[in-house]
């Protein structure tokens, strides 16, 4: 069973500036200690190819996982990252992937913002779909894209 679930939003920032927070490592900075505990860079710079450990706050279903930057496009401004250990896998799910994906906004003409959306794509066994596709949520989306419009506000 394959499944999307995806979150835009407006941000009162130059799409260079979100990219700046979205494509890079400052991401995690961002995050841990809001929405996850840690996040260790276990291989890479942030570009494709890195592979972070993120540790979670408990009561969410697991405390770990492991995810790889499959793609990170700093011309067009996207960015991939999937679980490669622990997390979802270990509860039957052959595919879990983020997308970020910064880009100007259309309805505003001085570039002083922009849209950002976050996509997740998953793919369950189907002999387990039905048991732990409802794992799967937009609630990390909107935490995410909620934590990260707050700093860029901050960060002027």
């Amino acid at each position: 069973m394959f499944g999307t679930l995806s979150e835009e939003s407006e941000v009162k920032v130059p799409a260079s500036k979100a990219w700046d927070l979205f494509g890079t490592l400052e991401l995690g900075k961002v995050v841990t200690g809001k929405l996850v505990e840690a996040i260790d860079v276990v291989e890479g710079d942030g570009g494709t190819g890195t592979i972070l450990k993120l540790t979670l706050k408990p009561g969410l279903g697991f405390s770990w996982y492991s995810e790889k930057f499959t793609k990170v496009d700093n011309e067009n401004r996207v960015k991939e990252a999937e679980v490669v250990e622990g997390g979802f896998l270990d509860f039957g799910f052959t595919l879990y992937r983020v997308r970020f994906e910064i880009k100007e906004n259309p309805n505003d003409d001085t570039g002083s913002s922009c849209v950002v959306k976050l996509t997740l794509e998953y793919e369950v066994k189907e002999e387990v779909a039905a048991a732990n596709a409802s794992l799967v949520s937009n609630a990390p989306l909107v935490g995410i894209m909620s934590v990260a419009k707050e700093h860029l506000l901050k960060s002027g």
